[in-house]
């Protein structure tokens, strides 16, 4: 079955299989985003978990005014997704199957995107963009956007190794023959990360797969829910366990299929993604998360082969030398900063040897890669930029940077001029400001005046503006080319003040360091939206 000559989608081909437990705030969304992909959708199966609020009832009301909405009433609670999901494609009758979690939305045209890809290329599997909605703020983040930046077709994921750093099970069309021709299921019962293994049991049955630029799938991210999702829920070791279990399962699953170059991306992509993940976290983590996350982690590292290290990003691979060559937690604010992204590494740079290493008492943890013919591009390396932010007269901000050498590859390209670049983080206008860098020998400096009043704006109404918060980055221009990251905040200036403005009368400017320690600044102006800000 293809598109028509016409370009007109055949009807009734897809089912939607949403699954949900205790969710009645917000699974009647989910249900009407699927039943509202129009002629496509053949039916809707809401698979109710055994749910103990008012979500069966929600789905039975949903089902009595739309006949494609079928609702599968589970006796016991699962445990986890994957048995729903499964009910699910047992009770399918359409030719192509879609998943939908209770939380999460289908935006307009997602499932229409990925059957004509589908149909189109004759492939079982076809993958879209899924955003990251923060909510309330409604920020949206793209899922591994480099995967869909243009439409393209793959003749298996061993042509495009990259498919695998989308672990997602959700963004994605399935051809419910193919899942049934290679008995593909997720696992049953509790199974935290099921999606890995069942991406990974789809991906190593070499499926061609196709891709859309299109957004298919929204992901609602509420950081203040009562009941954190799996994803957020990462302050118990628990959950780290559950995931390098789920991630050996779906390495063994490509062993069993045969495919070593998919069981070696799938490490690698653990590396770049999993690992620099929670370690970004583990400054937050209690004594006893730590100690038991290091055991876990250098147990699963210690199986790695050296190729498989070695083909991991810098950043990722630096990390993994140091927990296995550290028999106990080290250095984890460093670690945390490596992880970042942007990583930064900062001050100490040992040698050993004229190799660097990690620390004097540590060379066991060598940072390949940084000098030699091998040397990682000066747009890739993980260069220290610090930025001392002081608050002064007349609405203005001091902000002096500092960009760290970094074992003379820095000198080699010769950094000229830094371009200090204020991003309103709502997705809204961009400051910038150019200044010439002095060279001190192992680093060079600037000095930059920030204008506050000119960065909160202004409302046409009564002189206010809403608060906005600026995330400071910058730009450093070398002769032998230019690379952006974040900077770190340092100094004794992170303290809030109210500064007199003849623009808004008041402005009460915070400069602070973000979870990951770069410089951020939340401004709020008028009197009524300074006292606000401060009341609370």
């Amino acid at each position: 079955m293809t598109v028509n000559e016409s370009g007109t989608l055949p009807t009734a081909q897809v089912g939607v299989i949403v699954i949900g437990f205790n969710d009645a705030g917000h699974i009647r969304d989910a249900v009407r985003s699927a039943l509202a992909q129009g002629p496509a959708v053949a039916e809707v199966i809401a698979v109710d978990d055994a749910s103990t609020d008012g979500t069966a009832a929600i789905l039975d009301e949903l089902a009595d005014g739309d006949p494609r909405l079928r609702v599968i009433h589970r006796a016991a609670n699962s445990g986890g997704c994957g048995t729903p999901r499964n009910d699910g494609v047992r009770a399918a009758t359409a030719p192509y199957v879609i998943f939908l979690d209770s939380d999460d939305t289908l935006p307009e045209g997602a499932v229409d995107a990925l059957l004509a890809a589908a149909l189109r290329h004759r492939a079982p599997v076809a993958a879209g963009l899924c955003v990251r909605r923060e909510l309330p703020q409604r920020r949206d983040t793209g899922w591994q956007p480099a995967l869909y930046r243009r439409a393209a077709v793959h003749s298996s994921p061993e042509a495009r190794p990259a498919l695998l750093r989308d672990t997602l099970c959700v963004n994605k069309l399935y051809a419910r023959d193919f899942l049934a021709e290679h008995g593909i299921a997720f696992p049953e019962g509790r199974f935290l990360y099921e999606d890995f293994v069942f991406t990974a049991r789809v991906m190593a049955a070499a499926p061609r797969v196709a891709t859309v630029t299109d957004t298919v799938y929204v992901w609602h991210v509420r950081r203040d829910a009562a009941a954190p999702s799996m994803s957020l829920d990462r302050e118990r070791i628990a959950n780290w366990q559950a995931r390098v279990a789920a991630h050996r399962r779906s390495v063994d699953v490509f062993l069993d299929a045969g495919s070593k170059p998919l069981a070696r991306a799938a490490r690698v992509k653990f590396l770049d993604h999993d690992l620099r993940m929670y370690v970004r976290e583990l400054p937050l983590r209690s004594a006893g998360y730590r100690h038991a996350w290091w055991r876990v982690t250098r147990g699963y590292l210690a199986g790695y082969e050296e190729a498989e290290l070695s083909a991991a990003r810098p950043p990722a691979r630096w990390i993994a030398r140091v927990v296995l060559a550290a028999e106990a937690p080290r250095d984890l604010g460093r670690l945390a900063q490596l992880a970042a992204r942007p990583a930064r590494l900062l001050p100490p740079y040992a040698e050993d040897d004229a190799v660097p290493v990690w620390s004097a008492d540590l060379p066991g943890a060598a940072l390949d890669g940084v000098l030699g013919p091998e040397a990682v591009p000066p747009h890739h390396l993980p260069v220290t930029v610090d930025a001392e932010l002081r608050l002064a007269a007349r609405a203005r901000a001091r902000l002096r940077l500092r960009v760290h050498d970094l074992y003379g590859r820095l000198a080699t390209i010769r950094p000229e001029a830094a371009e200090v670049e204020l991003r309103r983080r709502d997705g809204g206008p961009v400051l910038r400001r150019a200044v010439p860098l002095a060279d001190e020998g192992t680093a060079w400096t600037a000095k930059v005046v920030l204008p506050l009043s000119v960065l909160a704006g202004r409302d046409r109404r009564d002189g206010a503006a809403p608060p906005q918060t600026w995330d400071v980055r910058v730009r450093v221009q070398c002769a032998g080319g230019a690379f952006r990251t974040t900077v770190r905040a340092v100094g004794g200036g992170l303290h809030r003040a109210a500064l007199p403005s003849l623009r808004h009368g008041v402005l009460l400017a915070r400069p602070y360091a973000t979870v990951n320690g770069s410089l951020a600044l939340r401004l709020a102006s008028g009197v009524r939206g300074a006292w606000a800000v401060a009341r609370r």
